[in-house]
């Protein structure tokens, strides 16, 4: 069952309660209702903190749009949509910085994750501290929560020094304002988040996943803080810890992948049904973020409005709630296009709508409710079948024989670069967020489904990265790392008698409120239109890799476009290409390019966006104005001078 996600008042990081008094006077009044810091010492008390904790950490980021801001843009799958209300965060423009100048009240602060990051650290240490204090003997308090704490604490700092580098650490409630803070270096950060992962490990038991931390959950993270220490953002100081991270990592991993076998289909993970439906619940499934049809007890999750295109604004189609309401803030690069497989890889034409149903109230004849209104030809580069001049009519429709009302093509005329459509408010949607259960209607932005933090598939594929990496250090072989990335490959591939063309997303999720507009979605997408083959129900190729010498050709191309020729980088390109076709879209991608120091060139590569602004300090996000403002050095305000050997390079 979904825990119940219970709101709760806590002090805020940094600051204090101040009891204040007054004359006694006719009325003496004793509040009993409200809880100070002393009930949160309690057993019950520390639970609830937990509670809470969960809530913040886990959930906040994902009620509004921090987190595809800081997570997503910027990097080579996705650039701005039709909504460019962060998109500084894209484009890495001069509105980027310390101080982010917003275009609207959509615009997300410099601040906002670092606040929230911060805030979710005071929770972990209130619960550590009173855990650890706790006279309980209760394995709920002296092991779980405990351990909660501990991995709360780390998963905060794993996100806040794979964002800015070097931050102050705080490892304790406060009991008074702070105001003087130091930057720690990244390796005491991360000796930090190691440390405490592992006592989490060490703490926590493998029950109620995916909606509890877990044993497993605190393996899957420390493995991936050992990757991250390992990566080249750290280069300059990681040489004496190096091996022995990369050591720890795959006994890890195959512990995870033990217990959380990957779903049969892929396409399982986003055949979403229901709030706390099947496939919220696959074992694949380490940990996500809980929301639930309670909006009341856990807020709502919105990121299914960013990722969606605009549909309702043309000819034959009208907003619905299968179509969602479209933000339209993040549209995929044509690199998303490049790197796939599309005839044998199903993972594609499984995690993006391609095709929309006519459901205009009064469609122009000859079209009626159901035809097929809309259809994006994903083909690849040299494609002569689609001429430079081509109508948005005429393309027929096999299944009516009708034209189809608006065709958007990714490469026309035998085109072979990667200029794309003109309309950035025109792309196949993302489908990993869409939310059809919405339940007051097509402009709800209340989203009620889980978002995924952890998977197994994530877990091989980190396991595979410690490979290259131990080989490049003369441990093992290359090769090692394919029985990890084939077996996600393997899991991609067209099952025999399947059908391809069969699509379904969350969108079609039924709703418990009753709508009166028909819904645009298709149970169906342009796979045979995009890859001009005969109809087939065989099994497709085989996707494994034997040949570390010849990589797909997909990854050849972005190899070569990138300039690689040793086999580590051609390696760690191919496990980053490979990161995309399995997790895009999934909060991962910045932190993976920027750790790697690969972001700039693929940005510039694939990104029209940020290509002409990303420099070398986009490695790492500056440290908001407002803290370097609100802090002091032996009670005074810090000098601008000060300042700036606070900040972070370039900023």
């Amino acid at each position: 069952m979904k825990n119940k996600i219970l709101k709760i008042s806590l002090v805020a990081t940094l600051a204090v309660m101040v009891a204040t008094s007054c004359k006694k006077t006719f009325l003496d009044e004793n509040l009993q209702t409200i809880r100070d810091l002393e009930y949160y010492k309690t057993d019950a008390g520390i639970q609830q903190l937990v509670n809470g904790a969960y809530h913040q950490v886990f959930a906040t980021p994902f009620n509004g749009e921090m987190a595809f801001s800081n997570m997503c843009y910027g990097v080579d799958e996705f650039r701005v949509g039709g909504d460019p209300s962060n998109g500084m965060y894209n484009s890495y423009g001069n509105t980027f910085g310390a101080f982010i100048t917003p275009n609207n009240g959509n615009t997300v602060a410099a601040n906002a994750q670092w606040d929230n990051l911060y805030i979710g650290i005071g929770h972990a240490n209130m619960i550590i501290e009173n855990a650890t204090a706790s006279a309980s003997t209760a394995d709920a308090i002296k092991k779980t929560a405990l351990g909660e704490g501990y991995f709360l604490r780390a998963y905060n700092y794993l996100r806040l020094v794979s964002q800015y580098g070097a931050v102050p650490l705080k490892t304790k409630p406060s009991t008074a304002v702070e105001l003087e803070f130091t930057r720690a270096t990244p390796k005491e950060v991360y000796d930090l988040i190691i440390a405490d992962f592992t006592q989490a490990y060490n703490l926590l038991g493998n029950g109620g996943s995916p909606a509890k931390i877990t044993k497993d959950a605190a393996a899957h993270f420390l493995a991936k803080a050992y990757l991250s220490r390992t990566s080249e953002i750290n280069d300059s100081w990681n040489s004496s810890t190096k091996a022995a991270d990369l050591a720890a990592i795959v006994p890890l991993c195959d512990a995870v992948i033990a217990n959380h076998s990957l779903a049969p289909n892929f396409g399982d993970l986003w055949r979403y049904t229901a709030p706390n439906g099947a496939n919220e619940n696959l074992r694949e499934i380490i940990l996500s973020a809980q929301f639930t049809s309670d909006l009341s007890a856990s807020g709502s999750n919105t990121q299914h409005l960013y990722f969606v295109s605009r549909y309702e604004d043309i000819t034959q189609m009208q907003r619905d709630l299968s179509g969602d309401r479209p933000f339209s803030r993040l549209a995929p690069t044509h690199f998303m296009y490049r790197i796939y497989d599309m005839q044998n890889d199903s993972r594609f034409w499984k995690s993006f709508r391609t095709k929309h149903k006519v459901n205009a109230a009064a469609p122009t004849a000859p079209y009626v409710q159901g035809d097929l209104g809309i259809m994006y030809v994903i083909n690849q580069p040299g494609d002569t079948r689609f001429s430079a001049n081509l109508l948005n009519n005429s393309v027929v429709y096999s299944g009516t024989g009708k034209t189809i009302p608006h065709v958007y093509i990714a490469y026309r005329n035998g085109q072979t670069n990667d200029i794309g459509w003109n309309d950035t408010r025109k792309f196949p949607s993302l489908n990993k967020y869409m939310d059809g259960s919405r339940t007051a209607g097509f402009n709800d932005v209340r989203g009620l489904r889980d978002i995924t933090l952890a998977r197994s598939a994530e877990t091989y594929l980190i396991a595979a990265e410690a490979k290259i990496r131990a080989a490049k250090l003369g441990t093992g072989s290359y090769s090692d790392a394919l029985v990890y990335i084939n077996t996600v490959r393997a899991r991609a591939q067209y099952a025999n008698g399947e059908s391809r063309s069969a699509y379904y997303d969350g969108g079609a999720a039924p709703s418990s409120a009753p709508q009166s507009i028909p819904p645009s979605f298709f149970p169906e997408n342009s796979y045979y239109e995009s890859n001009n083959i005969p109809v087939t129900t065989a099994a497709s190729a085989s996707l494994a890799v034997t040949n570390i010498a010849t990589l797909p050709a997909s990854d050849e191309y972005i190899i070569n476009l990138l300039g690689y020729s040793s086999t580590y980088d051609r390696m760690l390109c191919f496990l980053l290409n490979e990161r995309s076709r399995e997790l895009a879209g999934e909060y991962l991608r910045w932190q993976d390019l920027s750790r790697t120091k690969t972001l700039i060139a693929r940005a510039k590569a694939f990104n029209p966006d940020a290509a002409p602004n990303i420099q070398d300090r986009h490695l790492l996000r500056p440290i908001p104005q407002t803290f370097l403002d609100g802090i002091q050095l032996n009670g005074v305000a810090l000098t601008g001078a000060q300042k700036q050997a606070m900040q972070n390079p370039g900023y």
